[in-house]
C-alpha cells in the first residue's frame, strides 16, 4: 500500500503537536490511527469519571480529524491495530508507560518516535544525571536548567527575573481568614454534548454487564476533553486566576477545592496542551504586569520543573523503583479508603478530601500530599498500592506522574533520593493551612482523649516508629527531639493500635 505510513496515537497523545511533522515527527498528511482497548478498562478499577474523561477526549479528537483517521473499537491493542492496518508498517510516538512502550517495542510494524509532550530531551536529562545512583538528583538543581534552555523568566544576561530562581516563600500563606472561598471565578468548565452522552452510555452497558467496574462517580465532566477546551482553560486560568496562584498554593478551604489552581495538569496529561504553551503564557501575563511573579514562577516551576522532573525519573530510575519501600510499609489499604467511603469517616479534612476524589477524581496538590498522602505514611500502607491508588483513582493519574510523587515524595519509599524529609504532619499544620478543623469533632492541638486529632497521634507515632531516621535527617531532627519530651506518649500509641486502619 502506497502513501506516508499510518501514525499511532495513544488517548493520552491527543493535541495537535503529536501530529506536526518535523525531525522526529510523524509523515506529513499521515493518516492517524487511534484504537479503543475495552483490556485497559478491564485491567484495574479506575474512577468512573476518568475512565469517561478518556474515552470522551479519544472520541472528541477522532470527530475533529474526521476522514483522517481510523478509530477502532477492540479488545486488545494488538486486536485493534491489525484491524486497523494489517501488517502495514506504522509510527508512534513514545508512550508514556513501560507498559505500553513493551508492546510497541514487541511489534515490529511500529516504528517508536521520539517523545512529544515534553520539553527536555531524553539526552539532555541523562547528561545532566550521570549514571543511576551517581549523585542526588535535585529538583532545584534540575529546574534551574530547564528555565536556561527554555530561557524562562530570565533577565537578558542569563540570571532569573526577580533576582531569584525560587519564590517559594513567598507562596505559603494560609487561607484568608473567614472566607469559605477565594474570591475569584470558577475554572472554565466544558459543555457536554452527544460524544459525552455516548461514552456514558457504554460505560453504563459495560457496567451493567459485569465486564467492567469502576470506583467514584461520574458527573458532568468537569474538566477539557477536547483541543479548543483545552486552549479555553488555559486562557481562563491566566487571565482570571493565576495572579491569585502563588500565595494560596499551600492553602485549602473546605468549600473551594480548586482555590487558584489551574488544573490544568488534566489536558497537560491527556496531551490537548503542550507545558512549552502553558509556561510561556504564564511568563507573558507577568511580563505584561497582570500576574506577579510569585505566581508566575510557582506555575511555571510546576509545570517546566516539578512535572518534567517526575517524567524523567520514571524513566531513568527504572522498573525496580516502583517496589522501593525503606521504611519498611507493608499494610495494605483498607477497603474504606479504597472504596472512596468518604462517609464513613469522621475527621472532617479526610472525609471531605476523599469525597471530592470519590465524586470528581481531582484534588489539588496539597490534600494529596498533606491529607491523603500524610495518612497511607502515618498508618504505614504500601506504596505500592498507594501508587495505584493514585494512579486509577485521579482524573490526571497515569504511572509516569504518580511512581516518583508517591514512591518519592509522598510516601518517603526511596529514603530521600526524591525529596529531603518525609511529608509527615499532625493536626497543627492541617489547622494553620484550611478551614478544616473548626467544626470537626477532632481538636487539632490534644493527642489525648476522645477529641484527639487522629492526624496528630498518627503523626506521633509515626515520629516514634521511626525515630531513628528522623533524628539522623537535619529537617526532621526537632521532631524526633520533641518525641523525647512528649507527655503521654504510650497513651497516643495505644490509641493508634486500637484505632488500627479503621476509618479516623
Amino acid at each position: 500500500m502506497s502513501g506516508p505510513r499510518p501514525h499511532w496515537l495513544f488517548g493520552d497523545q491527543l493535541g495537535p503537536h503529536f501530529l506536526t511533522p518535523g525531525e522526529g515527527g510523524p509523515d506529513p498528511d499521515a493518516p492517524v490511527v487511534m484504537i479503543e482497548a475495552r483490556s485497559v478498562l478491564r485491567r484495574r478499577r479506575f474512577h468512573r469519571a476518568k475512565a469517561h474523561l478518556v474515552l470522551s477526549a479519544m472520541r472528541h479528537t477522532a470527530d475533529a480529524l474526521g476522514e483522517r483517521v481510523r478509530y477502532v473499537q477492540a479488545d486488545t491493542y494488538r486486536e485493534g491495530l491489525a484491524r486497523a492496518v494489517g501488517r502495514r508498517r506504522v509510527t508512534v510516538c513514545h508512550p508514556t508507560s513501560r507498559a505500553a512502550l513493551g508492546l510497541v517495542d514487541g511489534l515490529p510494524q511500529v516504528t517508536v518516535l521520539p517523545p512529544r509532550g515534553f520539553l527536555v530531551p531524553f539526552a539532555d536529562f541523562r547528561r545532566w544525571a550521570g549514571p543511576p545512583g551517581e549523585r542526588r538528583l535535585l529538583m532545584e538543581d534540575f529546574y534551574h536548567r530547564v528555565r536556561r534552555a527554555e530561557h524562562l523568566l530570565l533577565e537578558p544576561d542569563g540570571s532569573p527575573v526577580g533576582g531569584r530562581w525560587n519564590l517559594d516563600r513567598e507562596n505559603r500563606e494560609p487561607p484568608p481568614k473567614g472566607a469559605a472561598s477565594l474570591p475569584l471565578p470558577p475554572p472554565f468548565e466544558p459543555e457536554e454534548d452527544g460524544i459525552d452522552e455516548a461514552v456514558r452510555a457504554d460505560l453504563d452497558r459495560w457496567e451493567r454487564s459485569g465486564e467492567v467496574a469502576f470506583v467514584g462517580r461520574d458527573g458532568p465532566r468537569r474538566f477539557a476533553a477536547t483541543r479548543r477546551e483545552a486552549e479555553r482553560a488555559l486562557a481562563h486560568f491566566v487571565a482570571h486566576r493565576l495572579p491569585d496562584f502563588g500565595r494560596y498554593e499551600d492553602a485549602m478551604l473546605h468549600a473551594d477545592p480548586w482555590m487558584a489552581h489551574s488544573a490544568l495538569s488534566v489536558p497537560l496529561n491527556l496531551g490537548l496542551l503542550d507545558p512549552g504553551e502553558c509556561v510561556r503564557a504564564a511568563e507573558a501575563a507577568h511580563r505584561t504586569g497582570r500576574v506577579p511573579l510569585n505566581s508566575a514562577e510557582g506555575f511555571v516551576r510546576q509545570v517546566a520543573g516539578w512535572r518534567e522532573y517526575v517524567w524523567q525519573l520514571y524513566w531513568h530510575l527504572g522498573e525496580g523503583y516502583r517496589d522501593t519501600n525503606r521504611l519498611g510499609h507493608h499494610e495494605p489499604l483498607p477497603a474504606w479508603f479504597r472504596d472512596l467511603d468518604a462517609d464513613a469517616v469522621g475527621a472532617r479534612c479526610l472525609s471531605r478530601v476523599l469525597a471530592e476524589v470519590r465524586d470528581h477524581g481531582w484534588v489539588h496538590h496539597i490534600p494529596r500530599l498533606m491529607v491523603l498522602g500524610n495518612w497511607a505514611l502515618q498508618h504505614g500502607w504500601d506504596p505500592r498500592e498507594v501508587t495505584d491508588w493514585f494512579h486509577r483513582c485521579f482524573v490526571d493519574g497515569y504511572d509516569w506522574v504518580m511512581t516518583a510523587n508517591v514512591v518519592g515524595m509522598s510516601q518517603f519509599a526511596d529514603g530521600g533520593l526524591v525529596t529531603t524529609k518525609p511529608y509527615a504532619a499532625g493536626g497543627a499544620y492541617l489547622n494553620r493551612m484550611s478551614d478544616h478543623c473548626g467544626p470537626c469533632r477532632y481538636r487539632p492541638t490534644e493527642r489525648l482523649g476522645d477529641r484527639a486529632c487522629p492526624f496528630t497521634t498518627g503523626y506521633w507515632a509515626f515520629v516514634h516508629r521511626h525515630h531513628d531516621l528522623l533524628a539522623a535527617n537535619h529537617r526532621t531532627a526537632r521532631a524526633a527531639a520533641g518525641l523525647d519530651r512528649l507527655t503521654g506518649l504510650p497513651e497516643v500509641l495505644a490509641a493508634e493500635r486500637a484505632r488500627g486502619q479503621a476509618p479516623p
